[in-house]
């Protein structure tokens, strides 16, 4: 009994065969690049067949393409510098109120590096 115990577990595992590892591996690549043609030629038919109507639609869309960027910079412009003007404006508060934020120890260490520049250039005159 115990003879049997041994054996079993001193059994090896046979290699597994790679072939239909491979074989697949094969199909899924074959299966991408026919797709990623058929999605390039479908591109250039479109792009071909639609290029006319692009070309007599185009002084309606240059005016409102130019039209939409505009208005999204300007609208991204005011929403990012009022992001800022709240952040520092939060930032001054905590500075002021005592409470240390982020980067004041930096702050600090700006002011005095920045008075002593000060007071040096002062005594030269």
């Amino acid at each position: 009994m115990s003879q049997d115990r041994n054996h079993s577990s001193a059994q090896t595992h046979r290699p597994t065969n790679n072939n239909n590892n491979s074989f697949s591996a094969f199909l899924l690549r074959k299966l991408r690049d026919n797709l990623a043609g058929i999605l390039t030629l479908r591109s250039i038919f479109l792009l071909v067949f639609f290029s006319p109507l692009i070309i007599f639609s185009s002084p309606i869309w240059v005016p409102a393409g130019i039209f939409f960027f505009l208005f999204a910079a300007g609208f991204l412009s005011v929403y990012g510098f009022c992001v800022v003007t709240v952040t520092a404006s939060s930032w001054l508060y905590r500075y002021f109120r005592g409470l240390h934020p982020p980067g004041s120890n930096f702050m600090f260490s700006f002011l005095y590096i920045l008075a002593g520049f000060v007071v040096d250039s002062d005594l030269n005159h």
